[in-house]
């Protein structure tokens, strides 16, 4: 994107040579895949680029067209952001002659607002700008006071979906989301003594410890929509690889997460998204080849590359899945009929962004992608010097 202004970058790209992206993806940029984005960046010394995204999380807190209250959208519309209220994806429908917008994109996640913090936290430490500092504390502090539910086990709920005036509270608590949360709090605490920081950090951190399910050796994903009934059954890559890097000082009592990965997540030479999996998920193996890495075991990690460098378009993104389409075996929504949340053969900014962290060793979750100050169990191990380091260029 041309300029030097704020930024939202289109998180898939069509297929080389397949069909037009469909309309809900054609314009839209994810507020996840941004952040990891802009995160991957700061790895890559391309601070300046990464301001661009930053700066275009700080427009979509302060220039929404209907809230002023620290939260984000899931999704925007890609592209150089102009001037008055931050434009959000939609498409014209000629059949019905109307403007749509899909449901989930304007609504608010709260782990999509907790990784736009970190974005911002990363990008605060590189530039020491305050406005970055400050934008953080405005969006933790939105998640602190609205998403918080005492019910035990006590957490941040999953957000808010469809539109505005009133979205539909999302009562289920994601263990992915309140790992992001507590490390986005504990990283605000660093530089203020304000006690909702540490307070919504050991909220968070107690939630995740609860999900823990020792007789499996696995973090199960979350409670059902209740708030308080655990939804056991399903297993998801991320909850179960990123506690070990985003609260490190407790990796070791959850070394058997790694374990049920391997066993119930590999396929084809990579890891996917649920257990017993359909295919590769790109943006899962990159974060395998991360954790892998930190937690010492760069040997597990090594036959990773090659997948990850085999998956990268002629666009430099890499594609979500090798396969045409990969199950999650979750619901996108509270209106799906059925398990309608899946990954496409498109090249996806986030998983490519996984993968720069990964081969540049950088932990999202932690100050200065753990290069300095962390724990033993933190990365520090580079990846492979072939090539995945080199960030996409907006």
């Amino acid at each position: 994107v041309p300029g030097s202004g704020p930024i939202w970058l289109a998180s898939y790209e069509p297929a080389p040579g397949g069909e037009p992206l469909p309309a809900p993806l054609r314009q839209s940029a994810f507020v996840y895949d941004n952040a990891l984005a802009g995160i991957a960046l700061i790895a890559c010394g391309q601070r300046d680029a990464a301001r661009r995204i930053a700066d275009g999380v700080l427009a979509g807190m302060s220039r929404d067209r209907h809230y002023h209250d620290g939260r984000l959208r899931n999704a925007y519309r890609a592209g150089a952001i102009p001037n008055g209220p931050v434009p959000l994806p939609g498409w014209w429908d000629d059949a019905s002659k109307r403007w749509f917008e899909d449901r989930y994109q304007v609504g608010t996640a709260t782990g999509n607002v907790v990784w736009a913090a970190l974005l911002l936290l990363a990008t605060y430490e590189a530039t020491r700008a305050p406005a970055y500092l400050d934008g953080a504390k405005a969006l933790m502090g939105w998640v602190d006071k609205d998403t918080f539910n005492a019910d035990r086990p006590g957490a941040y709920i999953g957000g808010y979906f469809g539109h505005e005036p009133n979205p539909e509270r999302q009562g289920w608590k994601s263990t992915e989301h309140n790992v992001d949360a507590y490390a986005a709090f504990r990283w605000l605490a660093r530089y203020s003594n304000d006690p909702r920081w540490n307070t919504g950090a050991e909220r968070a951190r107690h939630f995740v410890e609860s999900m823990w399910q020792s007789r499996e050796g696995r973090f199960a994903i979350g409670t059902r929509d209740d708030g308080r009934t655990l939804n056991g059954g399903p297993s998801a890559l991320d909850a179960s690889l990123w506690p070990l890097i985003a609260i490190p000082d407790a990796a070791g009592t959850w070394q058997r997460s790694l374990d049920w990965a391997r066993t119930r997540h590999a396929v084809n030479g990579g890891f996917g998204f649920k257990a017993d999996p359909d295919g590769v998920w790109t943006e899962g193996t990159g974060q395998a080849a991360l954790v892998l890495l930190a937690t010492n075991h760069a040997d597990v990690a090594g036959p990773l590359w090659p997948l990850l460098l085999s998956q990268r378009a002629p666009d430099g993104m890499l594609f979500a899945t090798p396969e045409k389409r990969i199950q999650t075996g979750l619901s996108i929504g509270p209106d799906s009929k059925t398990e309608d949340f899946y990954y496409f053969h498109l090249p996806h900014l986030g998983a490519t962004a996984w993968a720069v962290l990964a081969a540049t060793g950088w932990n999202p979750f932690q100050p200065g992608g753990c290069r300095a100050n962390c724990a033993a169990t933190t990365a520090s191990v580079s990846g492979p010097g072939n090539g995945l380091a080199n960030a996409p260029n907006e």
